[in-house]
């Protein structure tokens, strides 16, 4: 495939038909995005020295390159407003949940092993963009510090498999993960958080001994989630609704969470459209994220009270299977869930604190419909 030689008009929908090439190649150099202008080019190359690129060429046959404004194109390709002076690289405070490299334990029950630093492709979004910045160590090559972490901590039952995204590791590495998770009888479950069925498609299916590993596990009574990330409905292809089917057939559950961002699914009708076709397919609408404060990320930022608005916007005419998606910010004290918005206020609760002090808080803000985060709400002589 000549990446980027072919424009195309169509917008893929769930169940469409369309040919792809199985072998999906990583492209990472901006410059070899056909369809980009020259100036164009050369003036992205600059974002991308800052930021990472990379894409799958499945995905970018995906975009409509006709579209400037395209959402898929917004989501993948450099922009100059990267570059603009907001945010910071930690917008969550992670750092404070490290307990060594490649383990993060912020809640009792819940352990993050953050088991890579690359993806199948680059979210210009992404919230933990600095892990793929050079001298970040924060991601273990290792991971028998991070299972002696979990084994020595009765109190985790449930494990997260993240990073970096988990379905871009070698089979094998993954066959030693699940094997080691499988023999600690505390943990009860496990999550695998992924954008692969979006950017790769063939991944499980292409892969017999990656499927023989995920029915191993299973036998081991546990529960595999795997944490979907599908962002826009145009992401789910027939080639995407192939490998969730696989996964849902191989027995694991499966759910979607993503964040609100401008310029890609900030519209009720994309929210709505996304869920429903999610959820007819068995992926459980899950959670939606507003967008950390993360450096690089200014482009994408919905405010408080319309990303309320849209999403209680789409979810009004969905079934009820549709509409279980919440609303929240992971924020350094916790994830906490927008309630609802009036005339005056903000209603926030503690979904899950960091701090026992916290559970089951009420928080009633004075409404402000520029306020992006938390910390824009809180009184300046207050604290959370």
């Amino acid at each position: 495939m000549s990446v980027g030689n072919t424009v195309r008009a169509w917008r893929p929908l769930i169940g469409q038909e369309k040919a792809f090439i199985k072998t999906n190649k990583t492209v990472s150099r901006v410059s070899d995005l056909a369809n980009l202008l020259p100036n164009e080019s050369h003036t992205l190359e600059q974002v991308a020295k800052q930021y990472k690129f990379q894409a799958t060429e499945y995905y970018l046959d995906l975009i409509n390159w006709n579209d400037p404004n395209d959402p898929l194109k917004r989501l993948i390709v450099p922009h100059l407003e990267e570059l603009d002076d907001w945010g910071t690289l930690d917008a969550c405070d992670e750092a404070s949940n490290t307990q060594l490299n490649g383990v993060q334990h912020k809640y009792p029950d819940t352990a993050l092993m953050l088991v890579t630093n690359t993806c199948a492709a680059l979210c210009r979004y992404c919230f933990r963009k600095r892990l793929f910045l050079d001298g970040n160590h924060e991601v273990s090559p290792n991971i028998a510090g991070s299972i002696e972490y979990i084994s020595n901590h009765k109190e985790i039952t449930d494990v997260l498999l993240t990073g970096g995204d988990p379905l871009t590791l070698p089979t094998r590495k993954l066959e030693k993960i699940f094997v080691e998770l499988g023999r600690l009888d505390h943990v009860k479950a496990v999550r695998l958080g992924s954008k692969v069925p979006a950017f790769d498609p063939w991944r499980l299916t292409e892969d017999k001994r990656l499927q023989s590993i995920i029915t191993d596990f299973l036998h081991t009574g546990k529960t595999l989630y795997l944490i979907a990330h599908f962002d826009h409905p145009r992401e789910i292809t027939q080639e995407a609704i192939t490998q969730l089917r696989l996964f849902r057939k191989l027995g694991v559950v499966m759910v979607n969470q993503c964040p609100i961002l401008r310029g890609i699914n900030d519209d009720p009708d994309i929210l709505s459209e996304l869920y429903k076709s999610l959820s007819s397919i068995g992926v459980a609408p899950y959670y939606l994220f507003q967008g950390r404060p993360t450096k690089g990320n200014a482009m994408f930022r919905v405010p408080i009270v319309r990303g309320y608005k849209i999403l209680t916007e789409a979810v009004n005419d969905l079934s009820g299977l549709a509409k279980r998606v919440r609303f929240v910010m992971s924020h350094a004290t916790g994830k906490i869930e927008v309630l609802g918005v009036d005339n005056s206020h903000i209603y926030m609760k503690y979904h899950r604190p960091k701090y026992s002090r916290d559970k089951g808080r009420f928080m009633i803000f004075n409404r402000d419909d520029k306020a992006y985060w938390l910390d824009q709400l809180i009184p300046s002589d207050s604290t959370v």
